[in-house]
């Protein structure tokens, strides 16, 4: 079938551009560490990278319906490229005088993925059909989330052999691979607001978001979530293996890396089990958003390295077992021709709620210690599933599927 075609393009082309991503920020971590000599300058990478994709996010409506949707995925990702070459040819003269430059542009990288992320999740509604779309969204979480779990680790074995130049022209070529495969997507245009001014055009979004019932409930839970989530990055976590499990830091990869196996885990228990998790859609949000709870409440109460990497685990599956379902609702909650922009508030949300959760997560860490913070972590998430479960009848309407399929 022709959605089968445009989906793998789609899938392959963003795979070869995730294994880049991470790879380079890998590459580019390590230049400025050892230009440097300080993990605060180091730090300043990740942060970079989510200010600029927040920005992104804000202004890519500007974007949708002057230019087709798969030529801007497409146009995205070659930019990208352009820009990566550019770093390879100016890390030969780098200096502590000239560094910046490190930043300005993967800053400008940052700015493209934060336009290319809502594009990608609005193309699978347009390449696959509505009783295909759960699989879909389990097979795309599944890649993204296998990527994760291995690339960081494979990205510092790869520093072993090849300098910080050397890798960055490698992912070069991973990302001319991708752009000529998303070349090739079907055409898919997005309406818009027609003599819109740009302010109307990017309060577009929000404006959907919010008037729509089950979209802004899900804002609301993005928002609680995206606080939650920061205990897990690394300057948490560090502190919780040191001072509440007492062991070695590789244990931070350990937990890290049990808590990507859960989430692989559950994609593929929702692409196997597709069709039972969109007849109880609301269900299977209820039962991820409780249990994610339960066992980050159990996580900060522990005190058993074997234990922690088992309820890391836990928390992975069911994360996943109820973004998935809660990806299919909002791609099928309201007109395609819409989702890119709310797709572009949604990610404003979740990287403007990482960016200010992951420095606040921090301070409350050092002010109340890191378990209170894994705590409250698992509050929020208990907020998550109350939100949930008084509004389960709005998630597991099946008018969202009917709409689609009429």
């Amino acid at each position: 079938m022709n959605f089968n075609k445009n989906f793998s393009f789609l899938m392959i082309g963003q795979s070869f551009a995730n294994i880049g991503d991470v790879l380079y920020i890998v590459s580019v971590i390590s230049i400025i560490y050892d230009l440097k000599g300080s993990a605060t300058a180091a730090s300043f990478v990740p942060f970079t990278i989510t200010t600029c994709m927040f920005i992104s996010s804000i202004i890519t409506p500007l974007l949708v319906g002057k230019v087709r949707l798969n030529w801007l995925m497409a146009g995205s990702q070659l930019g990208k490229t352009i820009l990566l070459i550019l770093l390879g040819f100016s890390l030969t003269g780098l200096t502590e005088s000239n560094y910046f430059v490190v930043f300005i542009i993967i800053g400008f990288i940052a700015f493209l993925d934060g336009c290319a992320n809502p594009i990608r999740q609005t193309l699978i509604p347009y390449y696959v059909e509505p009783e295909y779309l759960m699989k879909a969204n389990g097979i795309a979480e599944t890649v993204t989330q296998l990527i994760q779990a291995t690339m960081w680790f494979v990205g510092s074995m790869f520093l072993l052999i090849l300098s910080s130049q050397q890798l960055i022209w490698f992912v070069s070529c991973l990302f001319i691979i991708s752009s000529f495969l998303l070349c090739f997507l079907e055409t898919v245009y997005a309406e818009t607001m027609k003599s819109a001014r740009k302010i109307e055009q990017i309060k577009e979004g929000w404006e959907i978001l919010f008037h729509t019932p089950v979209l802004r409930k899900i804002a609301s839970i993005d928002l609680l979530e995206g606080f939650a989530g920061t205990v897990w990055i690394a300057a948490v976590l560090y502190v919780f293996v040191s001072d509440a499990l007492e062991v070695e830091q590789k244990w931070w990869g350990f937990i890290n890396g049990a808590f990507f196996l859960g989430l692989i885990l559950g994609s593929l228990y929702c692409i196997k089990y597709a069709s039972l998790v969109e007849r109880k859609i609301g269900s299977f949000l209820l039962v991820g958003a409780f249990f994610s709870f339960l066992l980050t409440i159990l996580f900060s109460l522990n005190s058993i390295p074997v234990f922690a990497l088992v309820l890391s685990f836990g928390v992975g599956i069911f994360t996943q077992i109820k973004s998935i379902p809660q990806q299919t609702v909002i791609q099928t909650s309201l007109p395609k021709e819409q989702l890119s922009k709310v797709y572009s508030s949604l990610g404003a949300i979740g990287t403007g709620i990482f960016g200010i959760g992951s420095l606040l997560m921090g301070m409350l860490t050092d002010l109340l210690g890191v378990r209170m913070v894994f705590v409250l972590s698992s509050l929020l998430l208990a907020f998550v599933s109350i939100i949930i479960y008084k509004n389960k009848s709005l998630f597991a309407s099946n008018s969202y599927f009917g709409k689609e399929r009429n």
